[in-house]
């Protein structure tokens, strides 16, 4: 039997017993973890085809050790300018081992999750409403101006909840790159709170100093 499944915004083949690197998870290593995002099932006589997701169906695992990939090199040059620069690169990743693949049963797990979320957005509604007014006098900044953030990953920030310089250089790479996971790209989240930092702080000589030497967040 093998599955189709969503895990930390990569879609992966995946049979019992079967190693996978994925994106920095924030589970601890040794314990276990459930995909219920499965978008295919073979059981060697029938495919089920799920729209887009298979009801009761999940993916259970258990995180080995958290690692870096393989080096890759980012060579920059700027014609003209006497400007050339060579960076390396290792992604944070995940090993974890597939441990079953559940056809049935997870959809109970998956609702007794979500019904305390649908309650307590119903009892939070009214300050919810306030909360617009609150975050429109607490003037979000452009974290665009931190080199490798484009608007896409700047949108996807502030969708997430961190929508000033502050609050980005509070946060850390690997959450960084959990949250913009799915966003296309290979991006290097490693300089982009030691940016904001500078920003929030008023430093802009220094950040753009430091960002001439930088290839899209790259140190």
């Amino acid at each position: 039997m093998y599955a189709i499944v969503e895990m930390a915004g990569q879609q992966f083949k995946v049979a019992k017993d079967q190693k996978v690197y994925v994106h920095r998870l924030q589970t601890e290593e040794g314990k276990k973890v459930t995909f219920d995002n499965v978008l295919l099932l073979d059981d060697g006589k029938n495919v089920t085809v799920g729209a887009p997701a298979i009801d009761g169906a999940a993916v259970e695992a258990k995180v080995v050790k958290h690692l870096k990939g393989d080096k890759v090199i980012v060579f920059k040059k700027k014609r003209r300018k006497g400007y050339a620069v060579k960076n390396g690169h290792r992604q944070s990743l995940t090993e974890i081992v597939v441990e079953s693949i559940v056809t049935s049963g997870a959809k109970k797990a998956t609702k007794a999750k979500a019904e305390p979320k649908a309650k307590a957005v119903v009892k939070a509604e009214a300050p919810v409403k306030e909360a617009p007014k609150k975050a429109a006098s607490k003037k979000a900044d452009d974290l665009k101006k931190v080199e490798g953030i484009g608007p896409k990953i700047a949108e996807t920030l502030i969708a997430a909840g961190i929508s000033t310089f502050a609050e980005l250089a509070n946060s850390t790479p690997e959450k960084i790159s959990e949250i913009i996971a799915d966003v296309r790209g290979n991006h290097v989240t490693d300089t982009w709170p030691a940016q904001a930092k500078l920003a929030a702080e008023g430093k802009w000589d220094e950040l753009k100093k430091w960002q001439d030497e930088l290839d899209g967040g790259k140190a």
